[in-house]
């Protein structure tokens, strides 16, 4: 009797595994079906469509901001200012509790040709994750806060030296990050002590 109920759970968890993998097949195949051909942007629409991107952003609409930014770059890859506009939308989505990897950031900055910008906006990005830190109230955000702004203020110390002349954005950023953790108490976690096991 116990033998034929356990064959019994393994058919029925069997047939339970089998519908998930065909739920998961019909939502990824469905969701690709049903998603419209998308229209390319023509090139000569680039700057007017860039010029829509920031002020979406200045209206605190990312997620449009985002959209026109892969429009642009799926016809002009190499775009640079699309693909900062891009980053900066996505960290914009901080703000809004939305999830963006480190992944997505990471792939944007690799897309960045000059060594200035890949370490400016590397530490925007660590910025903009260290703002968002500070305002969860979850436990270690505060250390977790420290830490990220001292990545920025890493990444403006790398930016620097590198900066175009008359360009002092690194600087002000840098200042930015220090007044913050001055202004907040923020320190660094103390380092656990090691623990000493008795010898027998």
């Amino acid at each position: 009797m116990g033998l034929e109920r356990t064959q019994k759970i393994v058919k029925s968890l069997k047939e339970l595994q089998s519908y998930k993998s065909d739920v998961i097949s019909f939502l990824t195949t469905n969701s690709c079906e049903n998603m419209a051909e998308l229209k390319s942007l023509h090139k000569d629409a680039i700057p007017a469509a860039l010029e829509k991107a920031e002020r979406y952003r200045l209206l605190n609409e990312p997620g449009e901001a985002e959209s026109i930014c892969l429009d642009i770059l799926h016809v002009d890859p190499e775009n640079q200012y699309a693909v900062i506009m891009l980053l900066l939308a996505l960290t914009d989505r901080f703000e809004k509790g939305y999830g963006v990897s480190d992944a997505q950031t990471k792939e944007l900055l690799t897309r960045l040709k000059s060594e200035y910008d890949r370490a400016y906006y590397s530490g925007i990005v660590a910025e903009r994750r260290a703002k968002m830190k500070l305002r969860q109230n979850t436990p270690d955000c505060r250390f977790q806060a420290y830490d990220l702004f001292r990545e920025a203020m890493n990444c403006f110390g790398k930016a620097e030296p590198l900066r175009p002349s008359g360009q002092d954005d690194a600087i002000l950023r840098w200042n930015t990050c220090a007044r913050i953790i001055a202004r907040n108490n923020l320190v660094p976690r103390e380092p656990e002590e090691p623990i000493e096991f008795p010898l027998e």
